[in-house]
Parts: C-alpha cells; structure tokens; sequence
C-alpha cells in the first residue's frame, strides 16, 4: 500500500508540474494577443467612453470634463437626426436586399450547370476587392454623363439616365447599388449551407410531390435560416458603419443624401477638430443603436429560424 501510495503522490507531482507548465505556456504565448487587445482595443474603448463626457481637441489638452453635455448637444443636432435617418434608410433597404441577392445566386451556384467552379470564383472576387478602388469604380459607372449605367440606359431605351451621385433622389438608390457589390462573401457561406442540407429530405419531399421551387421554399430556406441569421447580424453591424463610399463618392451629398452617421463622426472628430469629445459621444450612441438592432434580430429569430435540434433558437 505504501509504493503504490508514493507512486500516486510522485504522479500527482508529475501531473501538476505538467499543469503548471502548459499553463505558463498558454500564458506566456497568448501575452502578445493580450497586450494588442489591451492596448489596441479595450483600452481604446475605456477612453472613448471617458471621453464622450469630455471637451476634448489637440488644442486645449487635457480634456475638460462636461458631464452630459455632449449628450445633449447630440439631440439638438440636425445633423445627428439627418445621418441617423439616413444611415437607418440605407440599413433597411441595403440589408434585406443584400441578403435575398446572395441566397438567390447561392441557390443558382449549387445546380449542376458547366463551369460551375469559374462562376462561384468571379462571383466571389469583388469581396477581395480594396474599398477605396471600388468607390472609385462605382464612381466612374453611375457618372451622369459618361458612366457604364447611363450608356447602357441610352443605348437601349433611348433616354438620359439620371444623375446618380449629384441628385439628392438618386444617390440612395445609387449606393443600394454598390452595397450588392460585396456579397460574394455570405454567397459562400449560403452555398455551403444548401451543400449540406441532408438529401434525404428532398428525397422524402420528392415523394410527397414536391415541386424545385416547393422543395427550395419548405426544405432548403427553412434549413439555412441559422445561416441567414448569422449573416443578418453581421450586415446590420457592417451598414451602420458604412463610411468608405460616401467618403470617396460624395463627401455625405448631395443635400446631405448621403450623410452616413460614421462620416459624421469622422468630421467631428478630424474636420471639427474642437468636436473630438462629440465625436466620441456619438460613437457610443451608434453602439447603443446597433445593439438595439441587434437584439431585435435575436428576438425575432425565434419566429422564422429554424434548427435540426428543437430548442436551439438562439433568442432563447
């Protein structure tokens, strides 16, 4: 009982010297992620937070505490309410759209039609594409006067098309537009989703005499409804914070058409170079707002997301 009492204990010793070990490991190697997320990240955050109740600019340092001044500049500004509606305008419709464009083009991507593997690869190119270069080829095609939509407009109807980027009713349609560029990205994730929709449910959907267009409406969507939710929320997120085009494009016109709330953020804190404070308090109103969002997307979803296992509806 004895060697077999000092051989457990020499194992317990082995064990935990082990333990010790790879945690020291874990640590040291994970020390690098840790400092960039304190750093680049939270620490970020924790001022910005700070900040919001400050009157902060490069001029006048240190920053004066205000209170809730900020806060309450913010619900006096026409120009907060302009870009709020504008922004909300824009997720609406660009969301929706966005996701019904990259569903549709996966359901198409997964027939069997030639050279199927080359039309996945150009669909998805333009999600590799750099921001800046798109706006500027976005730029050049809905020009009123020689753009590639306008051209093609004349050519077949024999019309002008409209002044896309210069007349306040267009420009919204106009970056609707540009917002389908990217979808290649979800594309994928969608067709990966349809691939692996079990076939025994078509079969089962065939017998019953299921037609494509049934079996696509009561197997397919509702079995990749989680996916569709998981892209759902990472568009909400990703329209809030559209910037690039409307920095490149438009300068937020014309008329304000365009006045994304993040361009107005970005001109208060670098533009309105006494605003930096400001900036950082409508920063934090648009988290609050895009968390709302958020929450209401995981409150509807369990109305029309449907899973294999009963019970994982993630609003619950």
């Amino acid at each position: 009982m004895a060697v077999v009492s000092a051989t457990q204990t020499k194992t317990a010793r082995r064990t935990g010297r082990q333990a010790r070990r790879e945690a020291t490991w874990f640590y040291l190697l994970i020390t690098p992620w840790a400092l960039g997320f304190i750093i680049f990240l939270a620490g970020p955050i924790i001022a910005s937070s700070y900040l919001s109740f400050t009157h902060n600019d490069p001029v006048n340092w240190p920053p004066k505490w205000v209170g809730l001044a900020n806060y309450q500049l913010l619900v006096k500004d026409a120009l907060f309410w302009k870009s709020l509606q504008v922004t909300t305008l824009y997720v609406v419709l660009s969301v929706p759209l966005s996701i019904i464009t990259a569903t549709a083009v996966a359901l198409l991507l997964n027939q069997k039609i030639p050279l199927v593997s080359m039309w996945r690869t150009i669909y998805y190119l333009p999600a590799v594409t750099a921001g800046v270069a798109v706006a500027l080829l976005w730029q050049w095609i809905f020009n009123a006067n020689f753009g590639l939509i306008n051209a093609t407009i004349y050519s077949i109807f024999h019309v002008t098309g409209p002044k896309w980027l210069t007349d306040e009713h267009w420009t919204m349609p106009a970056f609707i537009i540009i917002s389908l560029w990217q979808f290649g990205g979800p594309m994928l994730i969608y067709l990966a989703a349809i691939q692996n929709v079990p076939t025994s449910l078509y079969e089962a959907a065939e017998l019953d005499g299921a037609s494509g267009i049934r079996k696509m409406w009561h197997v397919t969507i509702p079995l990749i409804t989680p996916v569709i939710f998981f892209n759902l929320i990472l568009n909400i997120i990703a329209s809030f914070q559209t910037f690039t085009y409307a920095y490149i494009i438009t300068q937020g016109g014309p008329h304000y058409a365009t006045f994304f709330y993040v361009y107005n953020i970005y001109n208060n804190a670098f533009t309105y170079i006494s605003n930096m404070g400001y900036a950082d308090a409508l920063s934090w109103v648009l988290f609050v707002i895009m968390l709302v969002f958020t929450l209401l997307a995981f409150k509807s979803a369990q109305w029309w997301v449907f899973y294999e296992t009963p019970g994982d509806s993630p609003a619950k």
